[in-house]
């Protein structure tokens, strides 16, 4: 849940729907603008399945930056962070749409044009009609390919342009009116290497183990569902600056399951070893192998539903698991959340329902945060 006091700082216009915090409805502000939104929020407040909505201005003015908010969705921690990140994507939009209607003169294109053929024609991916939007191609020291998005006001090089990237961490770039966009692109490989211990990490828990979630990753995605067995997985969430060290981890299952993988964890926390990889680290501390995409099918872990019969339900996998062992019936927290809802037998106490398991009868409890150590 977003902290009342910090968002009403960030966006005074933006108010809370109901008691839960599940729904906020208001404008957001912007070069001395107002516009209106509305964002509605899962029942466990992670970002990355929330629903944004807003008006049909607004939305022509963020088209085009659609997948940068959407990765912010999936990396920012909490909703007072994520409007920060919308009123600065906001700021660059306005700022761009505002410069399409500005003439640029002469020198602009001339001085533009030197600086490709300066860095190469080669690291040139894109560029649009008017000029003004540019994207390059790099790759790292180990092979991988990145984009830089630059997209330039009609003041360039006396005025730096806004880069968007797809990295895990902000970027932010060093300019003077000598500069040019080659400066910007040493730069930005300097960021890539940077970031090669973290991707290296990343790169291993995608080759080797099976990631549930986020099905596609991006660069900039910093959390991963791991599986571990049937309808257990756990979800970590690695700082890209520091990438050995030991990630946040929560679990995911029945706690029959989960429960002994959290004293494990908790009782071998102090043998984390930075000198190997995280995976390694994870694998000794939890003391098990994870299923390897080599001899394991995803279909052996990924059960569907048993309420909506869907393994995908608005972009999540089922989340939550009956406790009782001889059931194991995995549910997605929305589906689960609705059915013990509409139960007469149900009670619910601050965020936590008890009811009964759809499949066995079981007692069953759902709480609205996923998040346990």
């Amino acid at each position: 849940m977003a902290a009342p006091a910090a968002l009403l700082r960030q966006c005074p216009l933006l108010l809370p729907q109901d008691r839960e915090g599940t729904a906020y409805e208001g404008f957001v502000t912007a070069q001395g603008r107002d516009f209106h939104i509305r964002i509605l929020l899962p029942m466990d407040f992670q970002l990355k399945n929330a629903r944004i909505e807003c008006s049909w201005h607004l939305k022509k003015i963020l088209h085009g930056y659609r997948h940068i908010l959407k990765q912010r969705l999936h990396s920012c921690p909490d909703l007072v962070s994520f409007m920060v990140e919308l009123k600065t994507v906001l700021e660059i939009a306005l700022k761009n749409t505002q410069d399409l209607h500005i003439p640029r003169p002469p020198e602009y294109y001339s001085c533009l044009v030197r600086d490709l053929e300066i860095l190469g024609w080669n690291k040139l991916s894109y560029v649009d009609t008017g000029l003004a939007t540019v994207k390059l191609k790099a790759e790292d020291s180990c092979g991988r390919q990145h984009l830089i998005t630059l997209k330039l006001n009609a003041k360039y090089p006396t005025e730096p342009p806004d880069c968007l990237v797809d990295i895990p961490v902000q970027f932010a770039i060093s300019w003077m009116p000598q500069n040019s966009l080659i400066d910007i692109y040493n730069q930005f490989l300097a960021a890539l290497e940077s970031l090669k211990e973290f991707w290296d990490a990343m790169d291993e828990i995608d080759g080797k183990t099976w990631v549930l979630e986020p099905e596609n990753p991006t660069r900039g995605a910093t959390t991963r569902r791991i599986a571990i067995g049937s309808n257990v997985s756990v979800n970590i969430e690695v700082d890209p600056r520091h990438p050995n060290m030991l990630p946040e981890c929560y679990f995911l299952g029945a706690d029959h399951v989960v429960n002994p993988l959290r004293i494990k964890l908790n009782n071998n926390m102090h043998l984390w070893d930075p000198e190997i990889s995280l995976l390694q680290n994870l694998k000794e501390l939890l003391e098990i192998d994870f299923p390897s995409r080599a001899v394991i099918e995803k279909s052996d872990f990924a059960k569907d539903c048993g309420i909506c019969y869907a393994y995908r339900l608005n972009g999540t996998t089922p989340d939550q698991v009956c406790d009782d062992p001889r059931c194991g019936q995995p549910f997605h927290q929305t589906c689960l959340y609705e059915w013990l809802q509409g139960l007469p037998s149900s009670r619910q106490s601050f965020n936590v329902i008890f009811g009964e398991c759809p499949y066995c009868n079981k007692p069953l409890t759902l709480k609205s945060s996923m998040k346990k150590l």
